[in-house]
């Protein structure tokens, strides 16, 4: 699936411009960078809910389910809020089973704290089979254990599906765990693309390396 290069303004200052890309089916990307580099804003435009300068849309004729950074829950219970994208209620039972959520599942979702919401919005987006599924830090609120499982959920649902997945991540752990290809954003712009093993471990440009060797303390320093 091949995503349309382009920009992104808002109020007269570019805060994205990447290259055409092509993603390739049961691949996982991460997306990296520094609070402020175009990851989201990317994810937005993948998925259609933002349109590019223009109103371009970057991609186009591909089933896409994405879970933005902030999850919503709907005023109604958290397996009402799963059933919501579709599907059946096995499946839903399923979802919110392999998440920890199956006692939970008659809770009034507005009651939820910060990782179980967010748990219940991925259960939401993966009732349905996607082409391309889009995850802004999705276990950004999440314990431990509560990222290990939904690490493990979107694993098995790429190998079972074939999708494609966009994961953007501030996890640099969770990026090299999971990822085939990275992306690595600075400055608004796609600075370094490849094979997930170089540019986490081996980057070619110093601005990738400099956000790896300051990711633990200072990861704006390529800002600088």
């Amino acid at each position: 699936m091949r995503l349309r290069g382009c920009t992104k303004s808002f109020e007269g200052g570019t805060v994205l411009r990447f290259p055409e890309l092509t993603l390739e089916p049961g691949q996982i990307y991460a997306a990296v960078g520094a609070n402020g580099s175009g990851k989201s804003t990317f994810a937005r435009l993948a998925a259609g809910v933002l349109p590019a300068d223009q109103g371009v849309r970057v991609l186009e004729g591909v089933d896409v389910g994405y879970m933005p950074q902030k999850s919503y829950a709907f005023r109604m219970s958290t397996r009402a809020n799963v059933l919501l994208s579709g599907g059946d209620a096995a499946r839903a039972e399923e979802l919110m089973r392999a998440l920890g959520l199956s006692e939970l599942s008659g809770r009034r979702a507005s009651r939820l704290s910060g990782g179980e919401t967010a748990k219940m919005a991925l259960a939401r987006v993966l009732m349905r089979s996607h082409d391309l599924l889009i995850l802004d830090e999705p276990t950004a609120s999440m314990d431990m254990e509560s990222a290990m499982l939904t690490e493990e959920l979107v694993e098995a649902c790429r190998r079972e599906t074939g999708c494609a997945v966009l994961l953007i991540t501030h996890d640099l752990q969770q990026a090299r765990r999971m990822a085939d290809r990275a992306l690595f954003f600075c400055r608004g712009e796609l600075w370094e693309s490849g094979e997930a093993s170089k540019v986490l471990y081996e980057p070619e440009r110093a601005e990738t390396r400099r956000f790896l060797d300051f990711y633990g303390g200072n990861a704006l320093a390529c800002f600088d």
